[in-house]
C-alpha cells in the first residue's frame, strides 16, 4: 500500500511501515515545511493515504476541497506510544481494503472508520 507520512508522524510509523513492505513518502524526507493543503493535494495526487498526528487535517478533508484524501489520524498519548507502530501496521494488514476513501482515527484499543463522502 502507498503512504505518505505528514511532518507531524513519528518516523517510527515510516520505518515500521516500509520494513512491512509498505511504500511510504515522508514528508520530512522530501519536502519539509510544504503546507497541509499541498500535503494533501501530494496524497491525492500520487494516490496515497496519509498518515498524520495533526488534526487539522480532518477539517481540511471533511469541509474542504481535500475530500479526495484518503488519511489516518494517529492520536497516542506519550504513555501508549510503546504499542503504535504494531497498531498502525495491524490495522493496515488487517484493514487495507478499507482505508481507501477514508477517514480513520487510531487510538490505543480503539479504532473509527468513517468514509469520507464521494471519497
Amino acid at each position: 500500500m502507498r503512504f505518505l507520512a505528514d511532518e507531524s508522524c513519528d518516523y517510527a510509523v515510516v520505518r515500521a511501515l516500509r520494513s512491512a513492505g509498505h511504500d511510504v513518502r515522508a514528508i520530512v524526507e522530501t519536502c519539509p515545511g510544504v503546507s497541509d493543503e499541498e500535503v494533501i493535494a501530494l496524497a491525492i495526487g500520487e494516490e496515497r493515504v496519509l498518515l498524520t498526528e495533526d488534526k487539522d487535517f480532518g477539517w481540511l478533508v471533511f469541509a474542504s476541497a481535500g475530500g479526495r484524501a484518503s488519511v489516518v489520524f494517529i492520536r497516542f498519548p506519550v504513555k501508549a506510544r510503546s504499542i503504535l507502530q504494531e497498531t498502525i501496521v495491524e490495522l493496515v494488514t488487517q484493514e487495507e481494503s478499507k482505508l481507501v476513501g477514508s477517514f480513520v482515527v487510531v487510538e490505543p484499543g480503539r479504532i473509527r472508520l468513517t468514509r469520507i463522502p464521494n471519497g
